[in-house]
C-alpha cells in the first residue's frame, strides 16, 4: 500500500537497513521491539541518541545488535530530518523518484521481478549523497516495493488488482 506517513517512512528505512544481509522473517519477528527501543520510530528522538543509548541498544537481544546498523539508524534519522526541512516532508521527497504515483508493473513470474531499477539506483545515489547509510539500490528497491511506490505483485495475485486502482 502506498505510504505517506512520516513515521511509517522512517520505520521502513530502519527496518530495511536492519534487514541487509538477513531474512525478512528475522526482522518481522523483531519489529515490535524495534518500535519500542527506537521510540516509536520517531526520527527526532532517534537523531538525539548518544553513546550511552548506543551501548544500551547493543545489549538488546530483541534487535539486530550490529554497531554499524545502529549507528546508521541514528545517522539516517538526522538525514531524514534534513530532508524534511528541505522538502517539507520525507514523503514529498521520496515520491519524486516515481513521479508522484505508484509504478504499476505487470509481472507474470517472480523471475521477472527486478532487484534494482534505474529509479532505485537514482534514489540510492541521492540518499547516500544526503548522508544516509545502508541504502544501496537493492535496499532502496525493497523500500519502494514495501511502501507501495511500485506494484510488483504478479498479475495473477489478488493484491495486484486491488493496488492497481
Amino acid at each position: 500500500m502506498p505510504v505517506h506517513d512520516e513515521h511509517k517512512w522512517f520505520e521502513f528505512l530502519i527496518l530495511e537497513g536492519a534487514q541487509a544481509g538477513l531474512s525478512w522473517d528475522t526482522i518481522l519477528k523483531k519489529r515490535a521491539r524495534y518500535c519500542e527501543v527506537f521510540d516509536g520510530f520517531d526520527p527526532a528522538k532517534v537523531a538525539r541518541y548518544d553513546k550511552t543509548k548506543v551501548r544500551e541498544l547493543l545489549r538488546d537481544a530483541g534487535i539486530i545488535r550490529n554497531r554499524l546498523k545502529i549507528d546508521a539508524t541514528i545517522g539516517n534519522a538526522r538525514a531524514f530530518l534534513e530532508v524534511q526541512k528541505e522538502f517539507g516532508s520525507f514523503d514529498a521527497y521520496i515520491w519524486r523518484f516515481v513521479g508522484g504515483q505508484p509504478r504499476q508493473n505487470t509481472w507474470e513470474t517472480f523471475k521477472r521481478v527486478p532487484a534494482i531499477t534505474p529509479e532505485s539506483d537514482a534514489l540510492s545515489k541521492d540518499v547516500q549523497k544526503r548522508g544516509f547509510r545502508f541504502v544501496g539500490s537493492t535496499i532502496c528497491y525493497a523500500l519502494m516495493q514495501a511502501t507501495g511506490m511500485v506494484n510488483d505483485h504478479l498479475v495473477s495475485c489478488f493484491r495486484f488488482v486491488q493496488l492497481k486502482k
